[in-house]
């Protein structure tokens, strides 16, 4: 029997990945996805919206297992640059606690010579990191009595839109 062993995937120096409690910069995000090579700087931001199934949330709560979660963003980064080989940075950072609507969950920013394929490598980034990295919200909603409740979902069960 032939065992095979996953060797851990090293990130490159000049790419940025994150899991924190911190608020997340636009700004910042951008200035760590720029580079005098790029031609593009595509960035995503998903942000705490006020309702999901037409249930009104007021509150998001994110937890991660961050040592899998690090290591699916750096499989991230190494398909994206095996598929878009002309991308010269990747950062991807991700917020747990308990966030309010309308605030930064992830950004995910992608720079490139070119904005086609700045593009496309964005959209595989989050689409894969939604599908893949082991991260979980509690959505906390405000029923018609007035009293909370909450329901967890791992945002890899959401579908392609959430």
């Amino acid at each position: 029997m032939t065992t095979k062993f996953a060797f851990p995937i090293k990130p490159r120096t000049e790419d940025s990945f994150a899991i924190t409690f911190a608020p997340l910069s636009v700004e910042e995000i951008y200035q760590l996805a720029n580079e005098p090579a790029n031609g593009a700087v595509v960035m995503m931001s998903g942000m705490v919206r006020n309702q999901t199934d037409g249930k009104p949330v007021v509150a998001l709560e994110y937890q991660a297992y961050e040592p899998m979660v690090l290591r699916v963003f750096y499989q991230i980064a190494a398909d994206i640059r095996q598929q878009w080989t002309d991308v010269n940075r990747i950062v991807i950072h991700h917020r747990i606690g308990r966030l309010q609507i309308g605030e930064i969950s992830v950004l995910v920013a992608v720079g490139c010579p070119h904005r086609s394929e700045a593009f496309e490598a964005c959209r595989y980034a989050i689409d894969t990191l939604k599908h893949n990295a082991p991260i979980w919200k509690k959505e906390w909603y405000c029923g018609q009595d007035g009293k909370l409740s909450s329901s967890w979902v791992s945002i890899g069960a959401c579908e392609q839109n959430c």
